[in-house]
């Protein structure tokens, strides 16, 4: 008997955590596939479809999002089954409320609702070439120098660490790297005072520098001040603003988002592909063109989901969007004729799609399937997987590259993300980003 009991109290745990795991399972999927945020266009009524389970209550907390379902008559609050549509209709830009009940109990989220007018820009593809100067002198790390008494030893280990940004010498402002290495060479064998950015909180720190066997000072420290590369521009905005990369710029020894005070954009030349093997990316070589007559435009933010700022007259002519200057609204009132709409969140889905890229040496566009959205990472660079469909682009670069970062996804006529990241086990798979969260970074 102690031994059938057993069996049903096991039994019983069984079905318990059963039923535990299927409900949190169930909470997890409904958060996952009922977005955050939605987008509407001012003045206009957007379809909405939740692939629900069950009946859900919706409410708006403003008059200016109205909610209809079969009956089309609006309304403050209604209740909708399963994956039954809806509408929104909305009035006046901003940002509004709409609640969600499950069962039209159990209080879920509350939906963000941005009203917004029709927004467009020009998905570019174009590559260019990045030099982005650091806030600061930024420590990649620490090491050991030899003295001139032949010993060696490392004055800055445990003084120093990666990813300080060194700001001042002794009270003086330092704004280069050669700077600093005059400093503690002219300072000699005294004990020194750095002020330093540490994790977003002002720091002093003393150290002495080493008399090194060539005669020099040094700290032993590895120092950056600037970054570059090649990546994609994504878009240009009708005012002339641009966004690029889909993912931030970050230093190759850290790994950390570099603190970036300014930085340009310059002309590029792609001289080839090196494909990718499996746990290796491949990457676009090229040749970046330095100097005041290949600048293409300023540098103005580093995030982690892109690189945002202004492209200039130069820029604009060389990729046929002098238009852009003359744009001020829709239709006739000068929209150039490449812009096209940006996709709201939700409009963005599982399906075809098209990459635009100049890889080949000309902008085209490629075929590409959007496998997953998800609308409420956290990671928001990584807020879709795409995989690289089109025979030509795999044949080219066996999928998605290091360059091709920025490369702008078009669905349906929209604007709907950019390219972030590749897969090292599968280079025809990646992350993708959604352009509106890609947009609020820019902001």
């Amino acid at each position: 008997m102690k031994g059938k009991g057993g069996f049903y109290r096991w039994l019983g745990y069984i079905c318990w955590f059963g039923t535990a795991g299927a409900a949190v399972w169930g909470w997890y999927y409904v958060d996952q596939v009922i977005p955050d945020r939605v987008s509407i266009v001012e003045e206009e009524r957007e379809e909405f479809s939740f692939p629900l389970p069950f009946y859900t209550t919706l409410s708006s907390g403003s008059r200016e999002v109205a909610l209809g379902n079969e009956s089309n008559i609006p309304a403050d609050q209604i209740t909708i089954s399963g994956n039954q549509s809806f509408s929104m209709y909305a009035g006046s830009k901003g940002s509004y409320q709409v609640g969600l009940k499950l069962f039209g109990l159990i209080k879920f989220k509350d939906i963000q609702v941005d009203v917004v007018e029709t927004r467009y820009a020009i998905p570019c593809g174009a590559p260019i070439g990045i030099y982005l100067e650091s806030d600061g002198i930024l420590v990649v790390g620490t090491g050991k120098l030899t003295g001139e008494n032949g010993e060696e030893t490392e004055p800055a280990k445990g003084i120093l660490k990666s990813g300080d940004y060194i700001e001042a010498f002794n009270g003086r402002p330092l704004e280069t790297k050669e700077e600093l290495i005059e400093a503690v060479d002219a300072n000699g064998g005294d004990e020194v005072t750095l002020s330093l950015r540490r994790d977003g909180q002002q720091v002093k720190v003393n150290l002495v520098p080493v008399k090194t066997q060539d005669g020099s000072y040094k700290l032993g420290a590895w120092v950056r001040d600037d970054t570059q590369g090649i990546g994609t521009i994504t878009y240009v905005d009708l005012n002339g603003g641009f966004g690029a990369l889909g993912h931030g710029i970050s230093d190759s020894d850290t790994g950390d988002l570099v603190q970036s005070q300014e930085g340009s954009l310059y002309s590029t030349q792609i001289l080839g592909v090196e494909k990718g093997s499996l746990g290796k990316p491949g990457l676009l070589s090229g040749v970046i063109y330095y100097g005041p007559s290949y600048d293409m435009g300023e540098i103005t933010k580093n995030t982690e989901d892109g690189i945002f700022g202004t492209v200039n007259d130069a820029f604009l002519k060389e990729h046929g969007m002098e238009e852009i200057r003359k744009a001020k609204g829709p239709g006739e009132d000068g929209i150039p004729s490449q812009a096209i709409p940006i996709a709201a969140r939700q409009e963005v889905r599982p399906g075809p799609a098209k990459l635009r890229s100049s890889v080949s040496g000309e902008i085209k566009d490629y075929d590409i399937e959007i496998q997953k959205v998800d609308y409420n990472s956290s990671h928001k660079n990584k807020s879709m997987v795409i995989e690289i469909t089109d025979p030509e682009l795999i044949e080219l670069t066996g999928g998605i590259v290091q360059g091709m970062s920025g490369s702008p996804i078009i669905q349906d006529g929209k604007l709907a993300g950019a390219v972030t990241h590749v897969f090292l086990q599968d280079a025809r798979r990646g992350y993708g980003i959604l352009m509106e969260n890609m947009l609020e970074a820019g902001k």
